[in-house]
């Protein structure tokens, strides 16, 4: 018995001993800083900060300078800035997706005569994805139907061509030219994509202000173009806002060959096959097939997209 006491009291000797060793070597190979722990392996916890963020004095929208010097304007410009860039996350993919889809914008935007910092309106409006509002907007130009149909588009419930990227985004400079020769200038265009030709048009001459920056008109559309502008300053200076990728870290589209048809396609999926794809990938490249069949009772040409 004895020599089993003293086993044990050895033992637990042995082991409240190790325990503070371990203690005391933790946390002398521990340090903190601003309250996050680098631990004895070397490995530095995140040394996060929020910062406030310096606003630029010269930003512009298309041309037009931002008229941050109006203490509503500054606070409208700070706010989108700090909303979009501590929200890390979607702004990578915005920077992920513009790589994918602004070589098919710019060039329509540049060939319509609208500015190219319109391919930015894209951005806030779906971050250049093809999505629905409850509103009933669709695709990443976020068109209404009446809106689409007017300026030339396709909508029903077999073919929408507000998911066609390179038709909506013509669709869209039409729509936003047409308000530029109303409204007078690109900003307050840019405010009636939103809000609607009439909604600004109305609001303006009640208040008798002929400025975006001086019109009172809805906190959505106040936002409206600083958040343009945000996103703008955000996708143009990505080490300035805290953004680090490769190139190879960005998404693109893949090559396609485009085939011309002018008659019916009863289904779908059985035409993808004919081309050695299928019907998955084929709507990844033409979402503005809306069903599995192509109906075309009027023989109208449709340019379809297959992945190579």
């Amino acid at each position: 018995m004895n020599r089993f006491y003293r086993f044990i009291v050895l033992t637990s000797i042995i082991i409240i001993a190790v325990f503070f060793i371990n203690a005391v070597t933790t946390e002398n190979n521990s340090t903190t800083e601003n309250g996050f722990r680098v631990d004895s392996s070397g490995v530095e916890a995140y040394n996060y900060k929020i910062k406030a963020l310096k606003i630029p004095e010269d930003l512009s929208f298309a041309g037009e300078k931002v008229q941050i010097n109006k203490t509503d304007i500054r606070e409208r410009i700070d706010r989108e800035l700090l909303v979009n860039t501590y929200w890390q996350s979607n702004a990578l993919l915005w920077f992920k997706r513009t790589n994918k889809y602004f070589p098919v914008i710019e060039p329509i935007l540049k060939e319509k005569g609208v500015p190219d910092d319109f391919k930015y309106l894209s951005v806030i409006e779906s971050d250049l994805r093809n999505v629905s509002s409850p509103a009933g907007a669709r695709g990443m130009w976020q068109m209404l139907k009446d809106a689409g149909r007017e300026n030339g588009l396709e909508i029903n419930d077999n073919v929408d061509e507000r998911y066609h990227l390179e038709k909506a985004t013509k669709a869209a400079c039409d729509y936003l030219i047409e308000a530029k020769e109303r409204l007078g200038n690109w900003t307050l265009a840019a405010a009636a994509y939103h809000a609607g030709n009439y909604g600004i048009e109305k609001r303006l001459k009640e208040q008798m202000v002929d400025s975006y920056y001086d019109v009172l008109a809805g906190e959505n559309t106040e936002r409206y173009v600083p958040r343009i502008v945000a996103a703008k300053e955000i996708l143009s200076n990505p080490e300035k806002y805290g953004f680090e990728f490769d190139k190879d870290d960005l998404y693109e589209l893949g090559p396609t060959y485009v085939v011309q048809v002018d008659t019916a396609i009863t289904n779908i999926a059985d035409f993808a096959k004919k081309f050695d794809t299928n019907y998955k990938e084929l709507k990844m490249y033409n979402p503005w097939l809306r069903q599995n069949k192509l109906n075309n009772k009027s023989r109208k040409l449709y340019e379809i997209k297959i992945p190579e």
